[in-house]
């Protein structure tokens, strides 16, 4: 492989699929509970920064980091409530769900395209796998998970350990050393 090609690696594919991301679209629907040592609500700008310890969570999901700032637009009508629209959060970026847990610097929650973008040294992990690079977008739609090597648009001072590429770790199943190999069948 060559070019951007061998810089991304779809993680899902890499790391196997499984029912968890049924999970992860129905959570995405699922409300937003937010705690941390301070908030600072700016009404007239429609946002609200959380500091100290902040903990995200909508359904399985959980988002830690050690700040939060929540984009909103308001109600259309009277006695609806805000919507959120994207969450941005610093220092120390984790995402978990119940199958696989994400780590970056930054992180982007667009709650409207339902997409989860983690950009600075990232590294995602499912069991004993573990995929590392620099930008980590997960679709919580399809439940498409892709890492690249190299985030376009990164903030200075963010470049991967990985020296630009996407570096990954996977187990594989174990063989029983005393059954005897059987030999594939050639084709005819």
């Amino acid at each position: 492989m060559t070019g951007a090609r061998s810089r991304t690696m779809v993680v899902a594919a890499a790391l196997g699929a499984t029912a968890a991301f049924a999970q992860a679209s129905r959570d995405a629907d699922q409300p937003i509970n937010i705690d941390s040592d301070r908030i600072e609500l700016s009404d007239k700008e429609n946002r609200a920064v959380f500091s100290g310890k902040v903990h995200a969570t909508q359904g399985t999901t959980t988002m830690d980091a050690q700040r939060m700032t929540v984009a909103y637009r308001r109600a259309a009508k009277a006695g609806e409530d805000p919507q959120i629209q994207r969450i941005d959060a610093s220092g120390g970026v984790t995402v978990v769900n119940p199958t696989e847990r994400a780590r970056g610097q930054f992180g982007i929650y667009d709650l409207d395209r339902k997409v989860i973008t983690l950009i600075g040294n990232v590294a995602l992990t499912r069991g004993a796998n573990t995929v590392n690079g620099s930008r980590l977008v997960m679709d919580r739609n399809t439940g498409r998970s892709t890492v690249d090597g190299n985030a376009v648009g990164a903030p200075a001072g963010t470049a991967p350990a990985t020296g630009g590429r996407v570096t990954g770790h996977f187990t594989v199943p174990k063989h029983d050393a005393a059954a005897p190999a059987t030999p594939a069948t050639p084709p005819k």
